[in-house]
């Protein structure tokens, strides 16, 4: 009977909270700590007006609109104004990208590996597991948005007021929630983990490149991204409650939309259907590396299109900023700090540093898909034949230099195209082409550390994502906050030359790859002394 189908919910919901009690805390407490520093770091560099409006005119600008969102507040640039226009679709993001990869550990990830089979073998309904989820990750961002509310009320910063707090909290759970939905369905739809959390990252993704255009060339675009809705809240200056309200709603059909599926459908299928198998194994699966690359394949495929359009995305807007700023001043003074270059060209290395460390996270992902593969025991399989373990941890490498490239490749591809398509006077190919480049050794230097955590510590090797985080602040933020130069050479991605307006530092590159195949070395030699599935 349908009042069956919840049975056990409560009890879930607290299994899911044993299991994610380090995990969950760690994420809330660390959106509020970010959205504090950042509040309280604008106010310490610009104090006052006039410092703040000049912030405000380098924002009227296409590219920044497209990478942050529309400007608004920008005639009167207060603190508050500063900080959700600036960090709010960032932090969006990365919020969302946390509901993707708990909703994926607590459906799919579970269901291949047979605990959601043991757990409905118990007395628990049968939508019970994906409703306490739902339920946790609903709770949690509710949690989110008033921690994160308080925590910027309690700065006593005068343009952070609390009700534009709680619509920056607000806008921030409702992300949470809507991206859970999204995930959930997803995890309906695909047959198994990986391609639940392709699928939920490549519409993540195309969410950001579609507001992205849309705010850039034509507004109601944006209206079909969710990360769209949440940007016209406008905390801080005109606090609309109205768009949270829509991502609320959305996110409740969502999730009933995903109960739905989960009722009629089979455990362990999905309802995209999925390929027949070929009769014979081709002969790349007879070599770790062809079965890494077939299994981690669909994977690099979404992310590759998600590079290439966000690329793309951004290329689209080049062709307009010399006309934006041809009449503003303080923009002509900056251009004159880097004599030689068009404004166009000193906005390259800034696109490239984004993509550069997005494209990051799918090579890390390659690489760490070697510890998920050790804790379902499934890699003792693969050592058990004539396969050595600097073989397996080698494929794993190849597979994470070939993402990294083609990550890179791509996102220089749909730069340069599109934005030579949109520009008067075009820009060599190339290069866009090297100043892309530019990044792979310090993706590599990033593979090292990952190595060398999967070699030594395989439990801690999280840390890296906290790493890559660190160096996105840093690079993203280092010029807003007037960072000292030693800050960021603390991260890999400090030592890229930003080309076209920097000559290619080759003895950082070099230095860099040296790093990363001595922290490779010593990883690989941990990897084959250490018990495997400790």
């Amino acid at each position: 009977m349908a009042r069956h189908l919840f049975d056990g919910t409560g009890t879930l919901m607290r299994f899911v909270l044993r299991r994610d009690r380090l995990r969950l805390p760690l994420w809330l407490v660390s959106f509020a700590a970010i959205s504090a520093i950042i509040a309280l770091a604008f106010e310490g560099l610009y104090q006052n007006a006039a410092e703040r409006q000049a912030v405000a005119e380098t924002m009227r600008n296409p590219a920044m609109t497209a990478m942050v969102g529309p400007g608004y507040g920008l005639d009167n640039y207060t603190v508050g104004a500063m900080t959700a226009h600036e960090m709010l679709l960032m932090t969006a993001v990365v919020v969302g990208l946390m509901s993707i990869l708990l909703v994926t550990r607590h459906t799919r990830t579970d269901e291949e590996d047979g605990r959601i089979e043991m757990v409905r073998s118990l007395p628990v309904g049968r939508l019970s597991n994906l409703l306490s989820i739902l339920a946790v990750l609903t709770i949690a961002n509710i949690i989110l948005a008033l921690l994160t509310a308080f925590s910027l009320t309690a700065l006593g910063i005068e343009s952070v007021d609390l009700e534009g707090s709680l619509v920056y909290g607000a806008a921030l759970g409702a992300t949470g929630m809507i991206f859970a939905g999204i995930a959930a369905v997803c995890a309906q739809l695909s047959p198994n983990a990986r391609n639940t959390l392709g699928l939920s990252i490549t519409i993540l993704l195309l969410a950001y490149m579609i507001r992205a255009i849309g705010d850039v060339t034509n507004e109601t675009l944006s209206w079909f991204s969710p990360l769209g809705w949440i940007l016209r809240s406008e905390a801080y200056v005109n606090n609309y409650w109205w768009p949270i309200l829509l991502t609320l709603a959305g996110s409740l059909l969502l999730m009933a939309l995903a109960l739905y599926l989960n009722s009629i459908r089979d455990l362990g299928s999905g309802f995209l259907p999925s390929r027949a198998g070929k009769e014979r194994a081709s002969r790349s699966l007879l070599s770790p590396v062809g079965l890494v690359f077939r299994l981690q394949r669909t994977g690099l495929i979404a992310w590759a299109i998600g590079l290439l359009l966000i690329g793309a995305s951004y290329g689209s807007v080049l062709g307009d900023l010399e006309t934006f700023f041809k009449d503003i001043n303080l923009m002509q003074q900056m251009i004159a700090q880097v004599e030689g270059f068009s404004l166009t060209e000193q906005f390259i290395p800034v696109l490239m540093a984004v993509m550069g460390i997005l494209g990051t996270i799918p090579v890390l992902m390659a690489i760490l898909k070697l510890k998920t593969e050790e804790k379902n025991d499934r890699l003792e399989h693969i050592l058990s034949r004539a396969v050595s373990r600097n073989q397996v941890m080698g494929s794993y490498l190849a597979m994470s230099f070939l993402t990294g490239f083609v990550m890179l490749t791509l996102a220089a591809l749909g730069l340069g195209l599109v934005g030579n398509a949109m520009m008067e006077e075009q820009l060599s190919l190339g290069m866009f082409y090297g100043a892309a480049m530019a990044y792979l050794p310090a993706m590599l230097a990033m593979v090292g550390v990952a190595v060398l955590l999967l070699g030594w510590a395989p439990n801690l090797s999280g840390i890296v994502w906290l790493y890559l985080a660190f160096s996105f602040f840093v690079i993203y933020l280092g010029g807003l906050f007037q960072f000292p130069e030693w800050v960021g050479r603390l991260t890999p991605f400090g030592y890229v030359s930003e080309i076209p307006i920097e000559e290619m530092n080759y003895f950082n590159a070099v230095m860099l790859i040296v790093v990363a195949v001595i922290l490779i070395a010593a990883g690989m030699a941990g990897f084959k002394r250490r018990d495997i599935g400790r």
